[in-house]
């Protein structure tokens, strides 16, 4: 696939996800907060299935949705984007960037959305701030996409479980969020709505403006000759050798 057929692609996938992101948000609005559709039967289901070990573990995964541990996760996917130092380099700082603007565009529809929790009685661990979209589900869903984009641009041809992986990991920190009563599911469906539509953006953006070196280097090897020589010139074939 070429730069200009992966922009291509990442805009119209990056376009339907703030569709169906923005209809979902004025849904959200409209009805001033209110769970909807299957929010109130998820959140129910959650909080009457809580045995400590389940609780422990969700906790355990839901804490690697924020903090530290997603940037370290995306510096890592900029080390395997590139094949030399300024590639690296360059390749996390592209990383980085689309992870903390996407974080503040993300502070920003929710503090213009509004949306209440759900009852801190159904809480069964530490939140804070507004409901909609999910901040932990966003940044997941986000690091887990630039991780598979790096993964893929480093192994196009293999790596399938481990993405596979990596893309389980950024939906069960989402679900943790709901099993856990500090969230509505609709605010997780938003959040990876959300990733989707931002890192759409990014890597159009990336596609179109970035050198292609970054683009190219990661999945040179794969078409790189192995044999160190000079092709022969077909002009000698059958000229005997001089004597």
């Amino acid at each position: 696939m070429n730069r200009r057929d992966a922009a291509d692609l990442a805009g119209s996938v990056g376009l339907g996800a703030w569709a169906a992101f923005t209809v979902l948000a004025l849904v959200v609005s409209g009805r001033a907060g209110t769970p909807l559709w299957l929010d109130d039967r998820f959140l129910t289901r959650s909080v009457t299935h809580r045995p400590a070990e389940a609780v422990a573990l969700a906790r355990g995964i839901t804490a690697t949705g924020t903090g530290l541990v997603p940037y370290l996760l995306t510096v890592v996917a900029g080390a395997l984007t590139g094949r030399t130092p300024r590639t690296r380099l360059l390749a996390a700082a592209v990383g980085l960037a689309c992870l903390g603007l996407g974080q503040l565009l993300r502070y920003g529809v929710m503090e213009l959305v509004h949306r209440p929790r759900p009852l801190r009685s159904d809480w069964a661990t530490h939140a804070s701030g507004w409901a909609f979209p999910s901040g932990h589900a966003t940044t997941a869903a986000l690091t887990a996409g630039l991780l598979i984009v790096a993964l893929t641009l480093r192994a196009p041809h293999g790596g399938t479980a481990l993405r596979i992986v990596v893309c389980g990991w950024g939906l069960l920190v989402g679900l943790t969020r709901v099993y856990l009563g500090v969230h509505w599911f609709t605010d997780v469906v938003g959040g990876w709505l959300f990733a989707a539509g931002w890192l759409g953006v990014c890597l159009c953006a990336a596609a179109h403006w970035l050198p292609a070196s970054l683009l190219t280097d990661a999945t040179a090897s794969a078409t790189r000759p192995t044999e160190d020589h000079e092709p022969e010139d077909p002009g000698r074939r059958g000229r005997s050798r001089p004597a």
